[in-house]
């Protein structure tokens, strides 16, 4: 932890003397004194925050770079945090201020005013032809789907479709880089990682408008 705010210590001192509510709210000033300190020293690598949607809570995380992740509960927050540990930087932090842009163009778009994110990506969890899938996943109009043969054609390689179909599993980003337009050959949704039922969610809520 990052204490050189010379309030710190006495804020930890409050900490361990204080209880019930206090202690939350110690806690808390704590926390934003160190969020503070790690984005003016430039150790905050990772900041996250979660925002409640019609499905679920997603979690949203941010590098300098741009947004490096959406997840889903079913994918296990906690786990998908360790993951931005082990693969990009331990200094992860809650840092919600830091994706207020990020939550509201995903609000946006689950109550139907927004089509297209604009939003800085981080993509480096995709590597080779998956990120040549994910560069193409925007270009499917909203409220459009296409084939994973489609998908696998539009990215260069027309035989890979079970690749596009790994692709679209392991998208770091779904929501925002739309892998739900995706469709099996028959018009039949396919799989999802945020589950079945969230997929047809998405797909309804893109044909209703």
């Amino acid at each position: 932890m990052i204490t050189h705010d010379p309030d710190v210590p006495r804020l930890l001192a409050a900490l361990s003397a204080s209880g019930g509510a206090a202690d939350a709210a110690v806690a808390a000033r704590l926390h934003a004194r160190l969020v503070a300190d790690a984005a003016r020293e430039s150790v905050l690598d990772v900041a996250y925050r979660t925002v409640d949607t019609p499905a679920g809570p997603l979690l949203l995380a941010a590098t300098e770079r741009g947004l490096v992740t959406v997840a889903y509960a079913v994918q296990d927050h906690a786990a998908v945090l360790q993951g931005l540990a082990d693969r990009i930087s331990p200094r992860v932090l809650h840092a919600p201020g830091r994706l207020d842009e990020a939550a509201r163009q995903v609000d946006d778009y689950f109550a139907g005013r927004r089509k297209d994110f604009d939003l800085a990506l981080d993509l480096r969890l995709s590597k080779g032809f998956r990120r040549e899938v994910l560069a193409h996943l925007p270009h499917i109009a909203y409220g459009s789907t296409e084939s994973y043969a489609q998908v696998a054609s539009a990215a260069g390689s027309p035989r890979a479709v079970r690749a596009v179909g790994t692709a679209c599993a392991t998208n770091p980003l779904p929501v925002v880089v739309p892998c739900h337009r995706v469709v099996r050959s028959d018009g039949t949704r396919g799989q999802y990682v945020g589950g079945a039922a969230v997929k047809d969610l998405l797909l309804g809520l893109e044909a209703a408008a």
